[in-house]
């Protein structure tokens, strides 16, 4: 593990929820989460995607990846992200980028079984 995983891991543990905002999208769960720093005197975001994993035994695992997003950097981030899905609606939908109907539940597939 990398010096600056383990103090970002250790900073989140120390850090106090400020506000959260959950997103399902299909077998994905998106997280935003607003966090003070320890003396409560700063503020960053954390998106944290997480996906169900079913194991052959029948339990479940959670993959999860975490980005943490600084108040230095909101405005590029939002750039850089409108930037790229205008790219996608544009150059790769049409115009338009499909939505998930709602309730569109995907389910495992294990190809061993069929």
């Amino acid at each position: 593990m990398y010096r600056e995983d383990r103090d970002q891991s250790n900073m989140d543990r120390n850090a106090e929820d400020v506000y959260s905002k959950p997103v399902r999208a299909g077998k994905r769960t998106y997280f935003f989460d607003v966090k003070s720093t320890k003396g409560q005197n700063d503020f960053y975001l954390t998106i944290t995607e997480s996906k169900r994993r079913n194991n052959p035994d029948g339990s479940y695992t959670y993959d999860k990846h975490k980005i943490f997003l600084y108040k230095e950097d909101f405005a590029k981030f939002k750039e850089g992200l409108e930037e790229v899905v205008e790219y996608i609606r544009t150059n790769c939908f049409g115009g338009e980028i499909p939505e998930r109907p709602e309730g569109d539940k995907f389910s495992d597939v294990d190809f061993e079984e069929l």
